[in-house]
This record gives structure tokens, C-alpha cells and sequence, in this order.
């Protein structure tokens, strides 16, 4: 059996604005948006060639984390210095181009201080 970890749920605070960071300046994909009910929107967005995607929205399950609590999202694109040129493109803060024995890596946050890594991999073993 396959186990395979597809969706994750991102706490935001303003799912309008955080929708148009991850898609206008991230680049995800806007897979869904849909207004459940009055309690409950749905958006699902994806990083491109990504199978796992994001769940940004409001009621998205009981006792959420607040917005901004969520560290260490990974991203993993095969050249770091392409994709730190196409962030700072898009109008995203990245740090600059951070080198370690395990990959190279940017760092950038959300409107709501969510944190994300990019890693590219050197090498697997």
C-alpha cells in the first residue's frame, strides 16, 4: 500500500490576500476555491510539478493553529539559483542563496510569516 502525504492545511488569517501571494508571487496553482457554506471556504493550491498541494481557508476543521504558526514548509526544485531569480521576479522577500553539505536553499514567508524553504538536493544517495 501506497502512503502518500497530499494535502496540507496552512493557517491564514486573510485567505483573499494569502491566495494571491502563493499564486501571484509563489507561483502555486489555484486548484479550487469554493465558499462551502457561510462557515466554510475551501482553497486548494499546488506548487508547480508538486503532488502535494495546500488548503488555505476559513473552517477548516476544529481549534486551528493561528495564522503564521507554521515553519519549515519544503519545496524541492532542482536549481536553487533558478528559483530564487523567479521568486525575487515576482516580487517575493527570499533570502539569498544559503549553501550546506545536505543542499542549497532560499527561505521566504508568507503575508503571515508562514515559513518555507526551497532545497535543492546536491545529491541523493
Amino acid at each position: 500500500m501506497d502512503w502518500k502525504l497530499e494535502l496540507i492545511a496552512v493557517p491564514v488569517s486573510d485567505v483573499d490576500r494569502a491566495k494571491a501571494f502563493y499564486v501571484d508571487q509563489a507561483g502555486f496553482n489555484a486548484d479550487h476555491d469554493y465558499q462551502v457554506s457561510d462557515e466554510i471556504r475551501f482553497v486548494q493550491l499546488t506548487p508547480p510539478g508538486s503532488a502535494c498541494s495546500i488548503a488555505i481557508g476559513t473552517g477548516l476543521g476544529e481549534d486551528p493553529p493561528p495564522p503564521g504558526s507554521y515553519q519549515g514548509l519544503q519545496l524541492v526544485v532542482p536549481d536553487i539559483n533558478a528559483a530564487h531569480a523567479e521568486l525575487t521576479e515576482r516580487g517575493v522577500e527570499v533570502s539569498e542563496v544559503q549553501d550546506f553539505p545536505w543542499g542549497s536553499f532560499v527561505f521566504f514567508r508568507d503575508p503571515d510569516g508562514n515559513g518555507w524553504s526551497v532545497q535543492a538536493i546536491t545529491a541523493r544517495g
